[in-house]
């Protein structure tokens, strides 16, 4: 029935871009061109000059497993665009390889170059929207000459909005405003052009600005409409870690490909609280380092342990309640037990976590928290791994393991926590390999998971970023914060983040000397206000990268940082501001637990192995889609709302509603050779616009390092 419905739309729209094809000498089916609908693939091309521009859409499209072809201007002996190049035919039906074309701007090519004639009978023909990913405002592109009352200049620090056109259309996701990065006042970190559209020009404005000096707008973002066909001008550079790319880049993809792509896009925050109910220890600001763990040296300082109270407790759960935001508590049992054995049987923060134990998810993070990777040589600093007569490492038995592992389970489970079995976080994500002092995992690590039916285990991102199997698990990578495991205090802080952060002229470790990764601060930050004024923001921003990232793996703090002045709530709370003021409702934050986290990046490494495999072939013929992939491969794709699986037993409806498309996996069902989904209408034949200017000189923004700032995790962090 959905076959005869998608013909039945076929036939009303397809004698024109048949003849069209004809007349452009594109190819065209044997049989007669009115009575076939062209196959257009699911694969974007995108045409690179090498810039940041085209390179940020590229990631952009390949952090959501979206399948694209690069084009490299550059490179010698690079493929010619020309008819053979973007269309053929595929069993007499004619065939457009590409979904989208992304350009470096709205022409990159010589003038009267045939690749640019190629493209635009190309994109005419078959419907096809281009991107110019960074262009000049000009006529060519529907816009005044900045000359003309615009503007043409650095854009940092302006602040942007989304038209009611962009609210209605690929926008619609965001909630209004938003401000372009402005972190260093003596670097142009983006530049751009402000201008209004051509008298009389098909444009319509997504995103515009304030023309500096005068009372008027300048569209920044904005469709062009020519010649039968479209584009989607772009007339400011960003790359791909910028917040204002970030924050525009699934609009962007969602014009291009008119929400219809493989691949999907969420963004996810997750925060795991490590070490509740134990207690940590407390950094020492006079010996500068940490009484009771291993950067001070045996009996040296004082410990002076850090540990919540029954108040941060019912702060814990009236914050998460209302911020709607479920923490996740790695906890360690044998913390009570130790606390109760030194208090006469009384522990009331553990008694009041019990009690409060449904507004969290629970992680077992071993009973004592204890290091389970080498036997640890403690004194020396740094510390090394003990050895055996024959010189070989020795490390922590699978007894002790296993011991650790099945110890907190039971103690939870007495407790009445609801746990989740399979996750696991060890103590300082110890067992797993460690540099320098321990290359290697733990061989007796796999085997006590496999005895306790261990399937997610936590691994500092830090160190270890890729998801990878460890005996029957598949680790679970976590981001640790620079709000550290040993204060309490926002004082605490700060005197910890001078001494990591600042030259030994300054009075600092030197660390950010010798780091080849490390930016030192210029001046040592003020106790007082060091906190709320620098460390607040910055580690905000890094984490809103991930959280704007497509970027599932949840970050982590200690029950330190809950307790005293409590100092995570304020980065948390920055985070959850700054995404509700740029957000609308529809794309809400996800928050998955640990073992879900997991899923999804296991899910997402099958889907892209098969990409680069080649592996996947999709396909939209009028209303429907058709994707093959391996049996063992769940289909990704995006979606227009109310798109449907078509089964043997019945339609189904496909995905979950995220930013005004619906997103998810499928797969095929049994006697299925392929996953096909039926849109809710026949996409139109899109008519548009070309270009032909070339682009401006000035290209290149200043590149932030992949998190986003110069700031690494400090040492220590990753406890």
């Amino acid at each position: 029935m959905k076959r005869n419905r998608a013909q039945r739309t076929i036939r009303t729209a397809v004698l024109a871009t048949s003849v069209l094809i004809l007349s452009l000498g594109l190819p065209a089916s044997p049989v007669q061109a009115d009575e076939q609908t062209p196959r257009v693939d699911l694969r974007v091309l995108i045409v690179s000059d090498g810039g940041p521009a085209t390179e940020a859409i590229a990631a952009e499209l390949d952090g959501a497993g979206t399948p694209y072809t690069v084009l490299d201007l550059g490179e010698s002996g690079r493929p010619v665009i020309d008819a053979a190049f973007l269309a053929d035919t595929v069993d007499g039906r004619p065939r457009a390889k590409y979904q989208a074309v992304v350009l470096p701007n709205d022409n990159p090519f010589p003038a009267g170059s045939q690749e640019m004639t190629a493209l635009a009978a190309y994109e005419k023909a078959y419907g096809i929207p281009q991107v110019d990913a960074y262009t000049y405002a000009r006529p060519q592109a529907g816009l005044e000459y900045p000359v003309n009352g615009g503007y043409a200049g650095p854009v940092d620090g302006i602040t942007a909005e989304i038209t009611t056109a962009g609210k209605a259309g690929p926008f619609g996701y965001l909630k209004g405003s938003f401000t372009f990065e402005d972190n260093s006042p003596s670097i142009d970190e983006s530049w751009g052009f402000l201008s209004r559209p051509r008298a009389g020009a098909d444009f319509t404005t997504y995103v515009d600005a304030p023309i500096p000096g005068r009372t008027t707008r300048g569209s920044l973002i904005g469709e062009y409409r020519h010649d039968g066909r479209r584009e989607l001008v772009v007339t400011f550079v960003a790359n791909q870690y910028q917040q204002q790319f970030r924050l525009l880049a699934r609009g962007i993809v969602d014009w291009m490909t008119q929400g219809i792509r493989l691949g999907y896009a969420r963004n996810y925050l997750s925060v795991h609280v490590d070490d509740v109910f134990a207690s940590d220890d407390r950094w020492d600001t006079a010996l500068n380092c940490t009484p009771g763990d291993v950067d001070c040296q045996p009996g040296q300082g004082t410990p002076h342990p850090i540990r919540m109270t029954p108040d941060d407790v019912q702060h814990a759960v009236e914050w998460s309640d209302a911020r709607g935001l479920t923490l996740d508590l790695a906890y360690n049992g044998g913390g009570s037990v130790e606390y109760r054995e030194d208090h006469g049987g009384a522990d009331p923060l553990a008694d009041r976590f019990v009690a409060d134990r449904t507004a969290f998810r629970w992680i077992n993070h071993t009973y004592d928290h204890p290091y389970l990777g080498c036997e640890q040589d403690i004194s020396v600093v740094p510390w090394k791994c003990t050895t055996n007569p024959d010189g070989s490492t020795r490390y922590v038995t699978q007894a002790e393991i296993s011991r650790q592992i099945a110890d907190n389970r039971q103690w939870a489970e007495q407790a009445g926590l609801p746990l989740e079995s399979s996750e696991l976080v060890t103590g300082e994500h110890s067992g797993l390999k460690l540099l320098p002092q321990q290359p290697d995992d733990n061989p007796n690590l796999a085997p006590a998971l496999a005895d306790n039916q261990v399937a997610w285990l936590g691994s500092d991102n830090s160190r270890d970023p890729v998801q990878r199997q460890v005996g029957p698990a598949l680790t679970v990578s976590r981001y640790p914060m620079n709000v550290f495991y040993n204060v309490g205090r926002a004082a605490e802080q700060v005197d910890e983040y001078n001494w990591i952060y600042t030259s030994r002229a300054q009075g600092g470790s030197g660390i950010c000397e010798d780091s080849a990764t490390t930016t030192c601060l210029d001046a040592p930050l003020d106790t007082a206000t060091g906190y709320t004024d620098y460390i607040v923001p910055l580690e905000a921003q890094i984490a809103m990268g991930h959280v704007l990232g497509n970027d599932p793996r949840p970050h982590f703090i200690h029950q330190s940082n809950l307790a005293e002045d409590r100092i995570a709530y304020p980065v948390l709370d920055r985070i959850l501001d700054q995404y509700s003021a740029l957000y609308a409702d529809n794309a809400p934050l996800v928050n998955l637990r640990m073992k879900d986290i997991g899923a999804e990046l296991r899910e997402r490494a099958s889907w892209r192995k098969a990409l680069q495999a080649g592996r996947v072939t999709a396909y939209r013929i009028g209303d429907e889609v058709t994707v093959t992939a391996p049996q063992d491969v769940a289909v990704s794709a995006t979606m227009p709302s109310g798109t449907t699986q078509v089964l043997p037993s019945g339609d189904a409806t496909f995905g979950l509603p995220y930013a005004r498309t619906v997103s998810g996996r499928v797969s095929a069902a049994a006697g299925q050779d392929s996953v096909t989904l039926s849109l809710p209408t026949a996409p139109a034949a899109a008519t548009t616009p070309r270009g032909i200017a070339p682009a401006p000189a000035r290209t290149a923004p200043r590149a932030p390092v992949p998190e986003g700032v110069a700031e690494p995790v400090a040492p220590g962090a990753e406890r």
